[in-house]
């Protein structure tokens, strides 16, 4: 019997293998882990977000504008790193979780047990980093410029159309979900964190939109609108739109609906009806059992 090469690549059907079989595990995963690993993961890309922003600050006008948001996506990328590398459970990665939901091996109930505390653990997560980034008064840096860096970035993801969010989810996490997608190839720590790189750098530069990323940067200058008012004043930039009602109905409802379309169907099922009949799948399939 031959022994298989530790160093050949996997393939795409070994990958959604992977896939499927974490699907499942995740699917029976305990409560409270769950909801502590998920809490994790928001905190985690409330740091790509908090490095993000920082990066950022002082570049517009001097420096062209593709330069600036592919090095916002560079440091973006820390957040889903640590989620991978680390260990962590994130909403948006989480989609994947349909490949075993169609193949049959997960209930609905399992999928949206695990969809709800996690999204809610990304959330408490978010808001942790948000309330120790105000209470550090980090928005006073530079003068004040990372203050009104995050006010810019907030009333800028407020200002689109419903159908316009939503479709920036979307790409946003066909993205995403190959960049976790891809860190199942590899054989390394180096392997999963190059893997991580390149697709997420390439949705911030492009300008999608991620559900968790917002539930730090959007709240982050709700917040600070409330607490420093005469600082938002200072910076002479309208906040108006910066309320708990815009920001759920103009941004993070459409675009969580586009992150769990452009994840579950555009990634982890076209991969599913793609590799379903393979024999790599379905071989290591029946070994399992």
């Amino acid at each position: 019997m031959l022994t298989p090469d530790p160093h050949s690549p996997v393939s795409p059907p070994q990958m959604l293998k992977k896939v499927h079989d974490i699907g499942m595990s995740k699917a029976r995963l305990r409560i409270l882990p769950l909801f502590l690993l998920a809490v994790l993961a928001g905190v985690y890309i409330a740091f790509g977000g908090v490095f993000s922003t920082i990066i950022s600050t002082g570049m517009v006008g001097f420096v062209p504008y593709g330069v600036m948001k592919t090095l916002q996506g560079l440091v973006f990328s820390l957040g889903l790193v640590l989620v991978v590398v680390a260990g962590a459970e994130l909403f948006t990665g989480n989609m994947l979780m349909v490949v075993a939901l169609a193949n049959q091996k997960i209930t609905f109930i399992q999928l949206f047990r695990n969809w709800g505390l996690v999204y809610a653990g990304n959330f408490i997560g978010s808001l942790l980093v948000t309330g120790l980034i105000l209470l550090a008064r980090t928005y006073t840096f530079s003068s004040g410029e990372l203050g009104k860096n995050m006010l810019s970035i907030a009333n800028a993801k407020l200002g689109y159309s419903f159908s316009q969010a939503f479709a920036l989810g979307i790409l946003c996490n066909i993205l995403v979900c190959l960049a976790v997608w891809l860190s199942f190839s590899a054989k390394n720590t180096t392997d999963k964190i190059l893997s991580v790189i390149f697709p997420i750098t390439a949705f911030i530069s492009a300008g999608f939109e991620h559900c968790v990323a917002n539930m730090y940067l959007i709240p982050v200058a709700i917040f600070l609108r409330k607490i420093d008012p005469e600082f938002v004043v200072s910076t002479q930039l309208s906040a108006e739109a910066l309320n708990w009602s815009n920001f759920i109905v103009k941004n993070l409802l459409p675009v969580t609906l586009g992150n769990i379309l452009g994840g579950a169907l555009f990634v982890g099922l076209i991969y599913f009806l793609a590799y379903k009949n393979h024999p790599e799948f379905r071989d290591s399939e029946q070994r399992t059992l």
